[in-house]
């Protein structure tokens, strides 16, 4: 079993974690949008990506504390570079995949913290396992699209990702990069 799995749960569970803001009822435009992460096997970084997700997402930037935004990733589409690792990342002692097929992350709260800046709190679950998280958004707008981007860090632990053997540390990080770039249509001036 290859180390990259961990790597694979870890950029799952950022996926969830991912906020995508808009109002009225936004859309996501998948081939510009991208869920990854980042953790660390002995000391190396490994990256990974979701290649299946979806968003519902409403939002006003001029009221974010209304804004309603879902997340769901498909565990099973995560990308690691080889087969084999992304077949070790779908057994049960990382995402379980045929018990726990998506990760979901719901908000509860979205908070303005400067210009085009939100933080979006929110319950993150992945593999039976639900944790507040709170994930730092930066919206950009050009033409009629906006961009949503930012980066937070899970604990792979919390979420039973990597138990068994891979539950030491020293082998395979506990903090987990996920970072995220989502397009929208449909969002507000910001």
């Amino acid at each position: 079993m290859k180390t990259y799995l961990t790597v694979a749960s870890f950029a799952l569970a950022a996926a969830f974690a991912f906020p995508a803001c808009a109002q009225a009822q936004q859309k996501v435009v998948p081939a510009q949008s991208e869920i990854a992460f980042t953790s660390k096997q002995m000391g190396v970084p490994v990256d990974g990506k979701f290649r299946k997700f979806d968003a519902q997402v409403a939002f006003d930037p001029k009221k974010p504390e209304a804004a309603k935004i879902g997340f769901t990733i498909d565990l099973a589409s995560v990308s690691l570079g080889t087969a084999e690792t992304e077949a070790e990342v779908a057994k049960p002692d990382w995402f379980n995949t045929k018990s726990f097929p998506q990760a979901t992350f719901q908000s509860t709260t979205v908070k303005a913290t400067g210009p085009g800046k939100f933080d979006v709190a929110g319950k993150l679950a992945i593999k039976g396992a639900s944790h507040d998280v709170v994930v730092p958004v930066v919206l950009a707008q050009a033409g009629g699209n906006t961009t949503a981007t930012g980066s937070f860090v899970i604990k792979r632990l919390d979420f039973k990702i990597g138990d068994g053997d891979w539950k030491d540390t020293s082998m395979v990080a506990n903090d987990v990069t996920v970072k995220f770039k989502l397009a929208l249509t449909g969002v507000g001036a910001l």
